[in-house]
């Protein structure tokens, strides 16, 4: 299924309906059928938004860029990973429960884009401590929109875990990407790919780990069809559920 956003002027926008949303809900929830692994759900989400969400003016895919992220300990990551990690961020005193932001899967318009092991920044970053976590701009803005507090993310407390596992199902969203100052890499990818809004859900599973797909729209996206975003958090957490705390990455 192929849902068709209208184009409107020179500048693309994304109309999208209740109906559209429904389509891509239905067809995430189910997306934990014969899978694998978390991993393998994750890469199924951002190539179905990927290849499924266009624009019905020139037939073109509105987004450059989907990628899925979850946090998940250090000690829980593959060796590969951890190398990474230790690797990239040599500062950083490793613990086995500290969390880190770690890519699952990336579907985009670049080959480098489709394989969360070919990207250079972000396939796992240390969450040591909320003022790291400032450091990284996008992160920090994408856990305050989803209602969630840094304490939390760095350091899961089981006793409100519960509370937090019901209620948090929310956006992200950033209108304008140029000039942001959320998207540091300005010259590099926003303006050398016409990235003109960034939006995306998530929320938090069982254990306490979050995880968020974050989508990167050629076409400009208003606040109004960001919010109608939100029932796509729900179905990923369905889909991701029955491996919560099992099969985490493809073998």
């Amino acid at each position: 299924m192929v849902l068709h956003l209208d184009g409107i002027s020179t500048v693309q926008e994304l109309l999208m309906s209740r109906e559209d949303i429904s389509s891509l809900s239905t067809a995430i929830r189910d997306m934990d059928r014969d899978a694998g692994s978390m991993e393998e759900i994750a890469q199924r989400v951002t190539g179905h938004l990927y290849e499924n969400i266009l624009i019905k003016s020139t037939g073109e895919r509105a987004l450059a860029l989907v990628r899925f992220f979850k946090t998940q300990p250090y000690g829980d990551l593959p060796p590969s990973l951890q190398r990474y990690v230790l690797d990239r961020f040599p500062e950083t005193a490793v613990q086995p429960n500290m969390q880190c932001l770690t890519l699952m899967a990336s579907t985009g318009a670049q080959p480098e884009w489709n394989s969360r092991f070919t990207s250079q920044e972000h396939q796992a970053v240390p969450l040591k401590s909320p003022e790291i976590v400032e450091r990284s701009p996008m992160i920090c803005q994408l856990f305050l929109q989803f209602g969630i507090d840094l304490k939390q993310v760095i350091e899961p407390d089981p006793s409100v875990l519960v509370s937090l596992d019901e209620k948090t199902y929310n956006v992200f969203y950033l209108e304008n990407a140029l000039g942001s100052p959320y998207v540091i890499q300005q010259e590099q990818f926003v303006n050398r790919y016409g990235i003109r809004s960034v939006l995306g859900f998530g929320g938090m599973l069982p254990l306490g780990s979050v995880f968020a797909v974050v989508l990167f729209s050629t076409a400009s996206v208003k606040k109004e069809i960001a919010q109608l975003f939100i029932p796509l958090a729900l179905s990923a957490k369905i889909a991701l559920l029955p491996f919560a705390g099992k099969q985490i990455f493809s073998r």
